[in-house]
Formats: structure tokens, C-alpha cells, sequence
């Protein structure tokens, strides 16, 4: 009788550590199974704080570094991608100005994940004759809360930032509409050149 029992007790022991494997091995499957979790978007840098320094090339295949414009304004902006209908309305609408720019001590500087010879073609056909750089890690981007995803998408997001003579950031877009967006940079360069300290 006694051996009967523990021969009972044993399989029945036996049953639930299979049971108890099974178990472990299909939640280990299920979790797998999940996707990950996307990891949360770098926020852009603050306004006040020091522009994070890059050197990318351009649509010349040059390397060039932020820092070579200090001591002028910067209007940094980020676009999606070279000849789409809002990133060929933006871009027009800084070559329109680009001489007020020029006359207020002021460049204009795009950034896209696009190839440098990308930019080169997308210069050529809209006419443009201000620095596009090539973002082509993503780093530059991601460093300035900037890079974006649409699905298997991506590309660098419409924010645009004004950095000061000195290299500070002092105004940012986020989330910007390509049309009229030249005249409402042009409006705030105005109003941060007309604050003490602030001379061009």
C-alpha cells in the first residue's frame, strides 16, 4: 500500500514539473513574441543651452562644421526628405529670402538624412545656393530631438532652431508648417536682434 502511495505521489510530482516547464517555455515563447518597446525620443535640446556641435558634409561633398558660423545667427532647420512637395515648399521659401537673411548677418542651414549627392540633385533642380547637409548616421538629428519614424521610415523631423552668434540656442519651431515658415523665422530673428545683447 505504502509503495502505491508513493508511486502516486511521485507521478502526480512529476505531472506538475511538467507542467510547471510547459509553462515557463510558452511564456518565454509569448514574450518573444512581443514586439519591443520603442525606445522614447531624444527631446530637443533647450532653449538657452549651447547648440550641440556637428560637422556633416554637404551638398558638395565638403565636410562642414556648425562652428564655422559662429559669429553669425544660424537658422538650423530639419526636413524629411529632399524633393517632397513640403520639403521643396520650405526650401523655396528660404531661397526667396535669402538675402534678407544675408543682410541681418544670418545663414540658412537644412539638415535631412539624405545623401550628399541627394541634396546636390535637389539643389540643382530647385535652384538653391544654401548649405544642405547629409545626416546620413541619424546622429545629428537624434542629438537634436529631431529624428522621426513612419513605419520603416526614417527620416529627420520639420524643427527648426535659431542658434545665436555665440552658439546658443534662442528660438525653436517644433513641428513646423513648410508654408510661410522663411517669413515667421525672419519675424522672430527681428524681435531676438532688437534684445539687449543681442545686436547682430
Amino acid at each position: 500500500m505504502t509503495i502505491e502511495i508513493n508511486r502516486a505521489v511521485r507521478a502526480a510530482t512529476l505531472s506538475l514539473m511538467c507542467a510547471a516547464l510547459m509553462l515557463f517555455a510558452f511564456s518565454r515563447v509569448r514574450a518573444q513574441d512581443q514586439p519591443a518597446q520603442a525606445a522614447q525620443p531624444t527631446p530637443p535640446p533647450a532653449v538657452g543651452t549651447k547648440a550641440p556641435e556637428f560637422t556633416l558634409n554637404s551638398q558638395d561633398g565638403t565636410p562642414t562644421s556648425l562652428k564655422e558660423f559662429r559669429g553669425k545667427w544660424v537658422v538650423l532647420y530639419f526636413y524629411p526628405k529632399d524633393f517632397t512637395t513640403g520639403c521643396t515648399i520650405e526650401a523655396h521659401s528660404f531661397q526667396t529670402d535669402i538675402d534678407q537673411y544675408a543682410k541681418i548677418n544670418a545663414v540658412v542651414i537644412g539638415v535631412s538624412v539624405d545623401t550628399a549627392d541627394s541634396h546636390k540633385d535637389f539643389c540643382a533642380k530647385e535652384g538653391l545656393n544654401f548649405k544642405l547637409m547629409a545626416d546620413v548616421a541619424h546622429e545629428v538629428s537624434a542629438e537634436y530631438g529631431s529624428l522621426a519614424t513612419n513605419g520603416t521610415f526614417i527620416h529627420a523631423a520639420r524643427n527648426t532652431f535659431i542658434i545665436n552668434p555665440d552658439g546658443v540656442i534662442v528660438k525653436e519651431f517644433i513641428g513646423v508648417n513648410p508654408t510661410g515658415h522663411s517669413q515667421q523665422v525672419l519675424a522672430a530673428l527681428a524681435d531676438l536682434q532688437k534684445q539687449p545683447g543681442m545686436a547682430q
